[in-house]
């Protein structure tokens, strides 16, 4: 009888270092956003934290070059699950506009357009609460996040004494999460809602990038400390307009005009902002069918989605919109840091017509020259020069410019990211000098690249001319070989 041979038993895959190395920078990257979030700190000491959280994203990013291709997908969604997570973790930190957001859907689900009041209007004092409307206790210690109202008392609403200046499709947004959270979630509710379409995006820049080749791009958007901290630790409304325009511009590049229009509209209406990817949607396109396509699809979207407000509205449904441009400063180059980069070049009253011209220019050259395959290159090239030739202060407008990143590649544009988070944060501290600082920086990374490309092509042009030349010459002084006879016998050329 013979004894049965016992196969070995299978050991454990080996993990590839790299994974493993990814992984942990992940960990740390997740550690690093929890603190910092529940942490207590503010402005300057934030910032230092923050971008802390942009140098382990950094280096995560780098490592997942070195994971094997079938390994990247799970990485890059279990990473940016833990990531966006950590934005769950505390109360909004560094903007109370979600707590508008919050009064906004209440004050709809009453039946009341939104438009026709502001918060600290006593025709709605029906709809206050204690967290929105804290008590006298509350405002007497005078925290930052409260306003006080002429009324007496306090809310955490900014600016309660105007008008909302959100567009209908983010009206609708607060208004859905409203109606879908269970009683006392406060800002849990918005926070949620930003987590679930923050993953969204993720996962449509996954799918759009597998498509081309390599997914690893979408870790730029998924992994970026931008994420948890402005679209949910803050819940700002901007991540719905950042879904609604990568989906936009997909849909572009796949020929399918008419609906990607229709989804640029629905997120020009849900923050303005993305009506300047308009010259990268319409990149390339030189037939006016396929213009009118993407430009008047576009617009119907924009004015379908304005109409129930209109319709229901007893004022303008503009809101604060007017004066919040003149409270930044974008009409007065003057009064504020807007226009900053251009300001030191040029006298403050040329700023504004500067920057439109600036702006013209770009889109033209982006429709003009723009790939139609890539319309996400020539988005991210209007909206990145914009934040440069406007130099706003508010960091979460830059999401939308983060989500480009990581379609396009061109990670030199993430700086610009940043400079916006420098000029919030540290601006109470440093003044307009900080933001323009860091808005410099920005600029320089942003033009290293392509100057450092063109004086290459300039040298290599330059030797190659030499090199002609000296060839050219060297053919010329090279002595002539005598002519041979029929004899034999050398004989002087004629």
């Amino acid at each position: 009888m013979t004894r049965a041979r016992r196969l070995p038993l299978p050991g454990p895959i080996p993990v590839p270092v790299p994974v493993v190395v990814t992984a942990l920078l992940l960990s740390l990257l997740a550690v690093s956003l929890t603190l910092l979030l529940r942490g207590d700190a503010h402005g300057p000491a934030f910032l230092a934290g923050y971008a802390g959280a942009w140098a382990v994203f950094a280096a995560a990013v780098g490592a997942l070059r070195r994971v094997p291709r079938r390994q990247v997908v799970p990485l890059l969604l279990a990473g940016a699950v833990a990531v966006t997570a950590t934005g769950l973790a505390a109360a909004p930190r560094t903007s109370t506009d979600s707590y508008r957001y919050a009064w906004d859907g209440r004050v709809q689900a009453a039946g009341i357009s939104p438009y026709d009041h502001a918060p600290a209007d006593p025709a709605l004092a029906g709809l206050r609460d204690d967290w929105l409307f804290p008590g006298a206790a509350a405002c007497a210690r005078g925290d930052a996040d409260l306003a006080p109202l002429d009324s007496g008392g306090c809310t955490r609403i900014n600016r309660p004494a105007v008008h909302t200046i959100y567009p209908p499709v983010a009206e609708g947004w607060f208004l859905l999460v409203h109606e879908l959270s269970p009683d006392g979630v406060r800002h849990k509710g918005l926070q949620a809602g930003a987590a679930l379409l923050s993953l969204a995006v993720s996962g449509l820049l996954i799918g759009v990038l597998r498509r081309r080749g390599d997914p690893r791009r979408a870790a730029l958007w998924a992994w970026c400390p931008a994420v948890p901290v402005e679209a949910v630790d803050n819940a700002h409304v901007d991540v719905l307009a950042v879904l609604l325009s990568v989906g936009a511009l997909a849909l572009v590049a796949r020929r399918r005009h008419v609906t990607g229009g229709v989804l640029l509209g629905l997120a020009v209406a849900a923050k303005l902002l993305p009506a300047v990817l308009l010259p990268g949607a319409l990149s390339g396109v030189r037939r006016p069918r396929t213009i009118a396509a993407v430009t008047l699809s576009a617009a119907a979207a924009v004015a379908l989605a304005y109409l129930p407000y209109v319709l229901l509205s007893e004022g303008s449904v503009l809101g604060y919109l007017g004066g919040y441009a003149r409270e930044e400063g974008y009409d007065d180059a003057g009064a504020g840091g807007r226009y900053a980069l251009l300001r030191l070049v040029l006298p403050d009253a040329w700023a504004l017509p500067a920057a439109a011209l600036g702006m013209a220019a770009v889109s033209v050259a982006v429709w003009w020259r723009g790939d139609p395959e890539r319309p996400w290159h020539g988005a991210l090239s209007t909206i990145g020069t914009g934040f440069l030739l406007l130099t706003p202060g508010y960091s979460w407008y830059a999401l939308l410019l983060v989500a480009l990143v990581a379609l396009d590649g061109r990670r030199e544009w993430l700086g610009v990211a940043f400079a916006g988070a420098v000029a919030y944060l540290a601006g109470p501290v440093t003044g307009p000098v900080g933001g323009t600082l860091a808005y410099g920086a920005a600029a320089a990374a942003v033009t290293a690249q392509p100057l450092t490309a063109w004086v290459r092509q300039m040298l290599g042009l330059v030797s190659k001319r030499v090199r002609n030349q000296r060839e050219k010459v060297a053919r010329e002084e090279k002595p002539s070989r005598p002519a041979i006879s029929v004899s034999g016998r050398s004989e002087p050329p004629t």
